[in-house]
């Protein structure tokens, strides 16, 4: 699922003052280190503070992923995990590391979708 609409809706909300600066910078301490070091940086500008570029941080959800879930992963990883793993749930958040923009913008499912194997 793509939330592009949503933070287009978002963006043009900061800039007719119906939400202010602090309502939607408000990247969580968490997110803000992983965006800096694992996160994976982008060409694409902060839409609030037009500074920085924005940093994508990709967490992955489960219920087979075991300690793995809400980690996260590389894009490259994906594909590996896609293999071994019958479904899980994608997530990537832009971060600005600037000024603390954060949105979601892009859901979807991974997986080999095998039937679990019986033991």
């Amino acid at each position: 699922m793509d939330y592009g609409l949503a933070k287009r809706a978002t963006v043009r909300s900061l800039r007719t003052g119906r939400c202010s600066h602090d309502d939607v910078c408000d990247a969580h301490p968490y997110l803000l280190r992983a965006a800096r070091y694992h996160g994976e940086p982008t060409e694409r500008l902060c839409p609030v503070c037009e500074r920085r570029n924005v940093t994508n941080v990709t967490y992955v959800y489960g219920d087979e992923l075991g300690r793995q879930v809400g980690r996260v992963k590389a894009t490259s990883d994906l594909a590996e995990m896609a293999r071994e793993y019958r479904e899980f749930r994608v997530y990537v958040v832009e971060v600005c590391q600037g000024c603390g923009w954060n949105h979601l913008t892009v859901s979807f499912v991974l997986g080999n979708g095998d039937p679990p194997q019986e033991t």
